[in-house]
């Protein structure tokens, strides 16, 4: 099972008003296990970053100048997500951004490449109803080290993200090893075949014990005034 835990930072808040994309920060998680393997790429999205967005991860419209625009990097990026479930938090978000991309250059949208998205905040509040579900306070609910993000980064907001999806979804893990764990083989040369069970000892209650039982469910029927399941009903008096 191969996954890609991926993060976005944007110009602005809506692709539809034509923000773009700036930076992509991906890390892949094969089996439930972190690969070490990442992909991270800072892009010039040939417009302004918006005032607010750059309070919120920094980058600068200088910082950006010499960077690629994304038709460069896009064959590798897909490359890389390509057949894996991805893993995001807020993923409308990312995934509409992503997709104006690929779209503005004519190319399929990520759902032609990957075969599924799984969205950690929307896991987040159905795991906890009412509770904060931003990265920092499920860092903090999940007792995550996030001490060093001082500001949001694509690749850095991964790398938590994947740590936090692996703890929301810790029971699973057993789950697959149980599944995975194979059959065990009959060797006919021992034996073979099913081993004889021991007979089953049954214990009878004795008079006494079926006197005391009975004395107690009548007190009980009494109390309900004979509404009670295992009495029978009262016979109808013919008037």
């Amino acid at each position: 099972m191969r996954q890609i835990v991926l993060d976005t930072e944007t110009t602005g808040l809506d692709w539809k008003s034509g923000d773009r994309v700036i930076e992509i920060g991906c890390v892949e998680l094969l089996d439930r296990k972190l690969t070490g393997r990442h992909y991270h790429v800072y892009i010039n999205p040939k417009r302004a970053i918006d005032p607010g967005a750059m309070a919120v991860h920094g980058i600068t419209n200088e910082f950006l100048v010499d960077k690629p625009v994304f038709k460069d990097i896009v064959e590798e990026f897909e490359e890389f997500v390509a057949g894996g479930e991805l893993v995001i938090h807020n993923a409308t978000f990312d995934v509409g951004f992503l997709n104006n991309e690929l779209s503005l250059l004519g190319r399929p949208t990520l759902a032609a490449i990957c075969p599924s998205v799984i969205d950690t905040l929307k896991l987040a509040k159905e795991q906890n109803p009412g509770k904060k579900a931003s990265l920092n306070a499920l860092c903090s609910f999940h007792e995550i080290d996030n001490t060093h993000r001082t500001l949001h980064g694509a690749l850095l907001d991964a790398e938590l993200l994947a740590d936090v999806y692996l703890a929301m979804t810790r029971g699973q893990e057993s789950l697959i090893m149980v599944l995975e764990e194979p059959v065990p083989q009959m060797d006919d040369s021992e034996g073979g075949g099913l081993t004889e069970r021991p007979p089953l000892r049954v214990l009878r209650a004795s008079d006494a014990e079926l006197t005391d039982h009975d004395k107690v469910l009548g007190e009980i029927s009494k109390a309900n005034k004979g509404h009670c399941l295992w009495a029978p009903p009262a016979p109808v008096v013919a008037s």
